[in-house]
């Protein structure tokens, strides 16, 4: 009765053992992917030790006319001075005082809320000869509560293109921005 139970116990590990070897055969080695990861785009988009949370597009450029954004809440001016878009492509709005260009730092806002982006787009009509020129765009970064566009809310991770009068919000703040350019009338 013994050699019976230490029989089954030896047929018992030999099927173990080759059905392990049978797995290990079935098992594919892993390829090397060469694949991006996304590591190196995440310390070049670094600024001031604050990962940033949007990348410039390749069409991102210098305006060619001086935007300024006018900031008023309550139907107030705040600044003396306006806020001038001219000197880079982008501007980061949010609350992190480290990387934002123009703070919000009403707490509804996050800290890295959204970003005016100049491109160079074309601008053709209908078969015309296209001219490119630099308008300012804005998209919201993943906010919590949203970025605002003459009181319209926007999907975030999307660009839209703003307009010379456009009036901006971010989340629950009281104050508005109204984005006008040097050619605007009534200056």
């Amino acid at each position: 009765m013994c050699s019976n139970i230490r029989n089954r116990d030896n047929d018992d590990s030999v099927s173990k053992t080759k059905a392990d070897e049978a797995a290990l055969e079935s098992k594919v080695k892993q390829k090397p992917t060469f694949e991006l990861s996304g590591k190196l785009a995440a310390e070049t988009n670094q600024y001031r030790g604050v990962t940033l949370l949007f990348t410039e597009p390749p069409d991102a450029r210098k305006p060619d006319i001086i935007w300024r954004l006018y900031e008023f809440r309550g139907g107030e001016m705040l600044n003396d001075k306006p806020l001038y878009l001219n000197r880079g492509s982008c501007y980061l709005f949010g609350r992190e005082r480290r990387v934002a260009d123009i703070p919000t730092d009403h707490p509804s806002c996050s800290k890295q809320h959204a970003v005016i982006q100049f491109r160079q787009v074309e601008n053709g009509n209908n078969g015309t000869l296209s001219k490119k020129t630099v308008r300012p765009y804005i998209m919201d970064i993943g906010s919590t509560n949203g970025t605002f566009i003459n009181g319209d809310r926007i999907e975030p991770q999307r660009y839209y293109e703003l307009m010379e009068k456009d009036t901006l919000k971010f989340g629950n703040s009281s104050r508005e921005y109204v984005l006008l350019h040097d050619n605007s009338a009534g200056r």
